[in-house]
């Protein structure tokens, strides 16, 4: 058993007989009353989102979290399929797990899927990905002055502003956290 003093972003803990992640804390202490810790947390069951306040000393129960490696192997409808690399085994991930992170997602790729009693609770891609540039218009000349950049449109169909040196074709460094371009691969 943990203290509210100890949770923290990402971890699952039991909050009224149901298990929920832990979206955001905050600590706080007002000026005349007891600190307390203010967090936004997810219910694994119904997905609905909620804000809880408890006691600094209240005491939690932590859930244990499994975190696996797993490849994206194709979109099934709406839902996307990921699969062990190690055992095989295949995963379903719904659209609202995956969430910005679909725009990052090509054949193979590499994320961290983490589960709580093997259910898919959150993914997470890698900061950063090599994509492809699926159509990149030519850069007007005389555009040349302080680092122009173009939108050009990638495989996954994210648009990134790139130099205007890039073509149709090229491998891209793109920082998933910020949707930018890094380089080129």
């Amino acid at each position: 058993m943990a203290t509210a003093n100890d949770i923290r972003k990402g971890m699952a803990i039991s909050y009224n007989g149901d298990v929920a992640v832990v979206l955001d804390t905050q600590h706080r202490t007002p000026g005349n009353l007891r600190a307390f810790v203010q967090a936004s947390i997810r219910s694994i069951k119904t997905g609905k989102s909620s804000d809880v306040r408890f006691s600094s000393t209240e005491k939690i129960e932590v859930v244990p979290l499994a975190m696996r490696k797993m490849e994206f192997s194709y979109k099934d409808g709406e839902d996307y399929v990921f699969s062990d690399p190690d055992t095989f085994e295949t995963v379903s991930v719904p659209p609202e797990i995956v969430g910005d992170g679909k725009h990052y997602l090509v054949e193979n790729a590499l994320v961290t899927i983490t589960f709580i009693e093997e259910k898919v609770v959150a993914l997470e891609v890698p900061p950063s990905v090599v994509l492809t540039v699926a159509d990149a218009p030519d850069g007007i000349r005389g555009d040349s002055a302080n680092n122009v950049q173009k939108p050009v449109v990638m495989e996954t169909g994210i648009t990134v502003q790139a130099p205007l040196f890039i073509k149709t074709g090229e491998k891209l460094k793109i920082d998933t956290r910020t949707g930018k371009y890094m380089e080129r691969a």
